[in-house]
C-alpha cells in the first residue's frame, strides 16, 4: 500500500484489513502536519541526548540544571486540575493492545488501563495498526473477541479509563516515511489515536489521555506540549483536552522532573515512577564508571538508597505542583501451580504497594488482573480519598549524589545465568511479535530485558567480580551462556530451540553484551529483524 496525500508522506506497509480504515487521506494529512512541523525538533533533541551522554561517559555527573532553578524556586505555578475520570487512579493495569488483553484489562477492576504501544508491544505493522483498531472499538464499545476454545469476551458495563502509551522519541515507524525518512513512531501512535478518537472520547465525558515514555529533558516535554496545542487546534477540540502522564524512567529526567511538569502544566496528568526503565537508564547513563556496578537485579529493589531517593523525589515534586504521583509496576504474576510460592509473591506485592501508598503515591501499576484486588485492598485501606495530592511533603530535594549513589550487594553466578536466560528468551518472543512475556513468575517487557543485557555488558566491560571471587571474563561469560542455553533447552524443548527465533535471539544477545560500544536500545537492533 502506498499513498501520498500531497506532502511527501508515503505509507509502504504490508496488507492489513485496517489499513484503509485508519490511513485515510484526512488522517494522513493530519500526520503530515505533525511530522512536517515537529520531526526536525525531535531529531535535534535526540542529538542533544547523545551529546550529553558523551559528557556522562567522560565523567560529568548528572545534576539539577542551574538555568531552570527559577522554575523550581517559583511557588506560584501548578498543573491544571485533574479531569473527573483521572481524579482517582489508585490502581492501573498495563499491557499490550491485542484484542483479548484490551478487553480483560478494561474489565479487570482497575481504575485505569494503560494500553501500551511501547515496551510491552513488538512494533510489527500488524501489532501497531490492529492495536489502533482494538482501541477504537473499545472506545465505541463494539470490541468483541472469541477464543479458539469458543470463549467469548466483551466489555462490562463499567470499565477502566483508557490511557495510551506511545512509543518513545528514539523509535521510528519505518512503514511511513516523510521526504524519504521514517517518521517518529511517537507521532504515528499519537496522531492516529488522537485523530480517530479524540472527539468521541470527549463526547462520552472522557478524553484523549496519554503516557509519555523515556523523556530525558524538559525540552522533550516542551515538544510534546507544542504537539498537543497544535493537534487540539487542528481538530477543533478545546485546549487542555489532552492529558499526559510522563514516566520518570530515565536518570536525566529525574533531575528535570519539576521542569517537565512545568512544560506540560496545561496538559499534565502527573508523573509516574517507571522503575524498571529507570534502573536500566541508571545503568546505561553511568555505564563507564567502575564504582557504579550494580549487583544482581533482584537485589536492586525500591528500598535501596538511590531508588528510594528517586521515588520520594517524584512524590514531593508532584504534590508540590498539584499533580498525581503514580507508583511503579508490580511485575509478579499469580503462580497458580504453587500455592506457597503464590502466597509469597502476593505478599511481596502487598509490601511494595504499602510502601508506595504510605510514601504518598496516588496510585500504582500492576501487570496482571490477578494483582488488581491486592493493590486495591492496600490503597483502599490507606488512601480513603481519590488521591493524596493534598499531602504536600516538606522534604528537601535530594542532593544529586543521592540519585546516583551506587547500590551495594553481590553478583552471583545465578544472577549472571538468569540475566542471560531472561534476555535470550525475551528477545526470542519479541522477534515473534510478543512484547510482553511471562518468564520465571514475572511479567517481563523490554525494560527488564534491557536491565539484563545492560548488566551483563557492564559486568564484562569492567571485569566485575562474582561472589565466588572470579572475574567476569569472556571465558566466564561463555560458560554461563552455555549453561543458560542448556537450561532454556530443558525448559522449552530442543525442538522449539530449532523452530523458533532462538538462533537469531542468541546471536543478537551475544553481540549486544560483548561488543565494546554499548547499544543504546536493544529494540533498535531487534527492529531490523522484524520485517526481514
Amino acid at each position: 500500500m502506498s499513498e501520498d496525500p500531497g506532502a511527501s508522506l508515503v505509507v509502504s506497509a504490508p496488507h492489513n484489513e485496517f489499513n484503509r480504515e485508519f490511513l485515510t487521506p484526512d488522517a494522513l494529512n493530519f500526520l503530515t502536519l505533525l511530522v512536517s512541523t515537529f520531526s526536525a525538533r525531535r531529531d535535534a533533541l535526540l542529538e542533544a541526548r547523545h551529546e550529553r551522554q558523551s559528557r556522562f561517559d567522560a565523567g560529568e555527573n548528572p545534576d539539577f540544571l542551574p538555568e531552570t532553578a527559577h522554575i523550581r524556586a517559583d511557588p506560584s505555578w501548578r498543573v491544571v486540575e485533574p479531569v473527573p475520570d483521572l481524579m482517582d487512579r489508585r490502581v492501573e493495569i498495563t499491557g499490550p493492545t491485542d484484542r483479548k488483553m484490551v478487553i480483560n484489562a478494561l474489565n479487570s477492576g482497575a481504575y485505569c488501563f494503560m494500553a501500551d504501544f511501547e515496551d510491552s508491544n513488538t512494533p510489527t505493522w500488524e501489532n501497531m495498526i490492529e492495536g489502533q483498531a482494538n482501541l477504537r472499538d473499545a472506545i465505541r464499545r463494539t470490541i468483541r473477541f472469541v477464543s479458539e476454545e469458543g470463549k467469548r469476551y466483551a466489555l462490562n458495563n463499567q470499565t477502566a479509563t483508557l490511557i495510551v502509551r506511545t512509543r518513545g522519541w528514539h523509535l521510528d515507524e519505518r512503514h511511513v516515511t516523510y521526504e524519504g525518512r521514517p517518521i517518529p513512531a511517537a507521532l504515528f501512535d499519537f496522531g492516529l489515536y488522537f485523530f480517530h478518537n479524540a472527539k468521541i472520547l470527549l463526547q462520552r465525558g472522557s478524553g484523549p489521555y496519554f503516557y509519555l515514555p523515556k523523556l530525558q529533558s524538559h525540552l522533550e516535554a516542551r515538544l510534546w506540549n507544542d504537539i498537543f496545542v497544535l493537534a487540539e487546534d487542528a481538530l477543533g477540540v478545546p485546549q487542555s483536552s489532552i492529558r499526559a502522564t510522563v514516566l520518570i524512567e530515565t536518570l536525566p529526567a529525574a533531575f528535570e522532573a519539576e521542569e517537565i511538569l512545568y512544560e506540560l502544566r496545561d496538559h499534565s496528568a502527573g508523573l509516574n515512577c517507571g522503575r524498571w526503565d529507570y534502573l536500566f537508564s541508571y545503568l546505561k547513563t553511568l555505564k563507564t564508571r567502575s564504582n557504579v556496578i550494580l549487583p544482581d537485579r533482584a537485589q536492586v529493589t525500591m528500598t535501596v538508597p538511590f531508588m528510594r531517593a528517586y521515588a520520594l523525589h517524584v512524590v514531593r515534586v508532584c504534590h508540590k505542583r498539584g499533580a498525581h504521583a503514580m507508583g511503579g509496576m508490580a511485575a509478579y504474576i499469580p503462580i497458580r501451580t504453587d500455592p506457597v510460592a503464590n502466597a509469597v509473591a502476593l505478599e511481596r506485592v502487598r509490601a511494595d504497594k504499602l510502601r508506595e501508598v504510605t510514601d504518598g503515591h496516588d496510585g500504582t501499576w500492576v501487570a496482571h488482573p490477578g494483582l488488581v484486588p491486592v493493590a486495591l485492598e492496600v490503597f483502599n485501606e490507606h488512601m480513603p480519598g481519590p488521591n493524596q495530592i493534598s499531602r504536600v511533603f516538606d522534604r528537601p530535594a535530594p542532593a544529586a549524589a543521592e540519585l546516583i549513589a551506587p547500590s551495594t550487594g553481590t553478583i552471583t553466578w545465578g544472577g549472571l545465568v538468569g540475566n542471560i536466560k531472561v534476555g535470550v528468551r525475551y528477545l526470542e518472543s519479541w522477534l515473534r511479535g510478543l512484547g510482553c512475556v511471562p518468564l520465571y513468575n514475572l511479567m517481563e517487557d523490554a525494560a527488564t530485558a534491557e536491565i539484563c543485557r545492560t548488566q551483563v555488558w557492564q559486568w564484562l566491560y569492567h571485569g566485575a567480580t562474582l561472589d565466588d571471587g572470579r572475574s567476569i571474563t569472556t571465558e566466564v561469560f561463555n560458560t554461563a551462556f552455555e549453561q543458560a542455553m542448556d537450561e532454556i533447552a530443558s525448559e522449552v524443548g530442543e525442538d522449539k530451540l530449532k523452530t523458533g527465533k532462538f538462533d537469531r535471539a542468541t546471536t543478537l544477545f551475544q553481540e549486544l553484551v560483548t561488543q565494546e560500544d554499548f547499544e543504546e536500545f536493544l529494540t533498535l537492533r531487534a527492529y531490523d529483524e522484524l520485517e526481514g
